[in-house]
């Protein structure tokens, strides 16, 4: 039972040896744990492992922004890239991909 419906089922009993008022009193001063976790250097390694995974199989054409590269024509007619901008948006969804299953689910 939750706090909330242990405090809704008390409030429809009778009073006993307690009073009702004290009964409720005493669960609403309860205070909620707090909820910390922190990543052993297992689960960082594994999380590390599965983005780098992830960026490397076959992503490599998402990892550039091709629409955005700017190339010139250098010595011998050789086509030299300038610059070329990584996707970070494009990056950023397959790193948010494999965290989501690293997230704790609610119950």
């Amino acid at each position: 039972m939750t706090k909330e419906q242990t405090l809704a089922a008390l409030k429809n009993q009778m009073d006993s040896f307690y009073s009702l008022q004290q009964v409720i009193a005493i669960i609403e001063g309860i205070a909620e744990p707090e909820v910390k976790t922190q990543l052993d250097q297992d689960i960082i390694d594994d999380i590390s492992g599965s983005i780098e995974r992830c960026l490397d199989n076959n992503n490599e054409s998402d990892l550039v922004d091709v629409d955005n590269i700017e190339l010139s024509l250098g010595y011998n007619n050789q086509i030299e890239i300038d610059s070329a901008a990584i996707d970070v948006y494009r990056i950023m969804q397959h790193i948010n991909g494999i965290l989501e299953d690293y997230v704790a689910k609610k119950v």
